[in-house]
């Protein structure tokens, strides 16, 4: 009877501790659930740079957050990259199609930057990635200079963690801010399906670049 009743209490002690710990892990999976967006947004604190870098996408919140931080005197010019897409595929449609980064231009001067501050750098990118080593290597002829880099809200904890890989053996010091009209509900971004994608789509980068970028960009 007594070991019985020794069973009946160990399994009981059993049970319970597994009932906690599916508890526990059930509140870790819900308070990493609530708080997925707002992790993956990361700002750097403000400092007087070069440059400030419109990265391509998100027009026009990104060029005119640039255009503010150009005005405020962070920066001493605005730079921008040139996608090759979808200004490839235009062409061999023969099709007119100024450039992501001529609307871009535009929106800056509009707002109060001299066209002789803007520069385009080159190459042509396909990427984030691209675009970080573009500024790498420019930031590479100023040694010692810094760059701020504007992107969207929920692009930004990607944006260092792609620096903290590319930047190795270079010079330049990169500051990450999110274009403050940008759209992302961070703290509720399960609530529509262009932040749930956001979410899901910068995971999958993060992993990517902690990985070492194993896998190529799409084409």
């Amino acid at each position: 009877m007594k070991q019985r009743s020794a069973r009946k209490i160990s399994g009981r002690g059993y049970l319970l501790a597994t009932a906690c710990a599916v508890f526990i892990l059930l509140l870790l999976v819900i308070y990493a659930f609530l708080h997925a967006g707002a992790w993956l947004v990361s700002e750097d604190p403000l400092e007087k740079s070069q440059a400030v870098l419109v990265l391509s996408g998100g027009l026009p919140d990104r060029a005119l957050a640039a255009a503010q931080i150009y005005r405020n005197g962070y920066a001493k010019e605005a730079w921008l990259t040139q996608p090759l897409q979808p200004g490839a595929a235009m062409k061999e449609l023969q099709l007119p199609y100024a450039g992501e980064e001529e609307y871009s231009r535009m929106v800056l001067i509009a707002k109060g930057v001299p066209p002789e501050a803007i520069h385009i750098l080159k190459p042509r990118i396909l990427n984030t990635a691209d675009e970080l080593q573009a500024v790498a290597a420019a930031l590479d002829e100023q040694p010692g200079r810094t760059a701020i880099v504007v992107t969207s809200k929920s692009h930004t904890r990607r944006v260092q963690a792609l620096w903290k890989k590319i930047s190795t053996g270079h010079r330049g010091r990169l500051i990450v801010r999110a274009a403050p009209d940008d759209y992302f509900d961070a703290s509720h971004w399960w609530r529509t399906t262009s932040d749930a994608l956001n979410v899901v789509r910068e995971y999958l980068g993060l992993l990517n670049a902690w990985a070492g970028l194993p896998l190529p960009p799409s084409k």
